[in-house]
């Protein structure tokens, strides 16, 4: 049988740690984490439940009675993989597995998989396989399949040739120096698009938001482009650039950035924060929401945090969009369309339905177009050339004829009046 056909049976714990100072609602969490799980191709995720403890015991994670009990259950389903919406020190995963006969991941390794899966470009493979190095380092008792790429994904799931590298760090610091100098590479390649980017006039807008906010949906709603939309997490990983025409207003460079997450790995926030350097040159940022989610007003918190820790300014212009009002009862809907009517930079949504959408692209352009200015030009008959790509550019509000030439009125940006005087 073809690997690809064997699906996976796995089972997803939520450890509710009290003594954890970053205790999250147990009930989001563990169906957050069973997103995650859902998220892989080849699993199948068989049932899920919350194990709530005073404090992780060092050695096996949970207590002793909690352990023969969830031994039992697994034999009983046939479980093949454990999922812990949490932290695993490599000894409390060695432990558990030898327990319980099955393999296990924690969130961290997860994520990555995750990651490893979605990964399109050259950067974003890199970026995954940096950062698995770097969490696998201090686990060498795990497979290593992903170092020969015999199989999709990391390895961590399962795959034909699975071996044992018991010690060897330096193998792994060899790779990771290798990796680092192809993506330094890359990076210096993409820096270079970016600055072609730049010379173009269009003002950059960067969709962010947690992680299944609803941003790709709403970035294909706008463009037509064919981005993966999934109900699940991480559907985008690479950020996606389209030009958009607004109406009445300037065109547009619409980015489709990686969801956030909340306790996102220390080693993927540093891995991954080229992809969201795009973030950092936009003109605007558009936070989309998933006003329907339980936890959306802690998932926002998260992904202002994010955006801050990558040193994104307060006084960066930033809208709210609230995405997901078909999800709502109506008079919940109803009251989020009523407040955002009274709050500047907030705009309720659906884009699924494409409610709200037309008010939303008016609100950035008109926040767009203080990027572009009015003036007033003087060019003279020999001047064709000029005049001539101020129509190209559709830059022309209006032209008077005179005696020597023409006065034409121009909206332009910085950029193109730039562009404009090295013709």
């Amino acid at each position: 049988m073809e690997h690809d056909e064997i699906r996976t049976r796995a089972w997803v714990l939520h450890p509710d740690i009290k003594s954890n100072s970053k205790r999250r609602p147990a009930e989001p969490a563990l169906n957050e984490g069973v997103a995650l799980a859902e998220a892989l191709p080849d699993l199948d995720v068989i049932g899920s439940n919350v194990v709530r403890l005073p404090k992780a015991h060092s050695g096996h994670l949970f207590g002793k009675g909690k352990i023969e009990e969830l031994k039992a259950i697994f034999k009983s389903e046939d479980i093949d993989l454990v999922l812990i919406d949490g932290s695993v020190s490599p000894v409390q995963q060695r432990n558990l597995e030898k327990t319980w006969d099955v393999k296990l991941l924690d969130r961290t390794g997860l994520i990555l998989e995750i990651f490893s899966d979605r990964a399109r470009t050259r950067e974003g493979v890199l970026q995954v396989e940096m950062a698995a190095l770097s969490y696998q380092r201090t686990r060498l008792v795990r497979a290593w399949t992903h170092l020969e790429r015999q199989r999709g994904g990391l390895g961590f799931v399962g795959g034909p040739g699975e071996t044992q590298i018991e010690s060897d760090r330096r193998a792994i610091d060899d790779q990771l120096v290798r990796l680092r100098r192809q993506l330094d590479k890359v990076v210096k390649t993409r820096s270079l698009h970016r600055e072609a980017r730049a010379r173009v006039p269009y003002p950059i807008v960067a969709l962010v938001g947690y992680t299944n906010a609803g941003k790709s949906t709403l970035f294909n709603r706008l463009t037509g482009a064919d981005v993966m939309v999934k109900d699940m997490l991480f559907a985008t990983l690479d950020p996606t650039m389209r030009r958009v025409e607004l109406e009445d207003g300037p065109e547009i460079i619409l980015s489709d950035t990686v969801g956030f997450i909340s306790d996102l790995p220390t080693e993927l926030v540093a891995s991954f924060r080229a992809t969201l350097e795009e973030v950092l040159g936009a003109d605007l940022i558009v936070h989309v929401r998933d006003i329907s989610h339980d936890d959306t007003h802690n998932q926002a918190a998260d992904v202002k945090n994010i955006l801050t820790s990558l040193g994104v300014d307060e006084n960066r212009a930033q809208i709210e969009v609230w995405n997901k009002l078909d999800q709502l009862p109506e008079d919940e809907a109803e009251a989020r369309r009523q407040r955002a009517l009274n709050e500047d930079d907030i705009h309720a949504i659906s884009a699924l339905s494409g409610e709200g959408l037309p008010e939303l692209m008016r609100d950035i352009g008109v926040i767009l177009q203080g990027v572009r200015l009015n003036e007033t030009l003087t060019l003279g008959f020999s001047q064709g050339k000029q005049r001539a790509w101020l129509f190209s550019e559709d830059l022309v509000q209006g032209e008077t004829q005179t005696e020597d030439g023409f006065e034409i009125k121009v909206m332009w940006t910085e950029r193109q009046k730039s562009q404009f005087n090295s013709l």
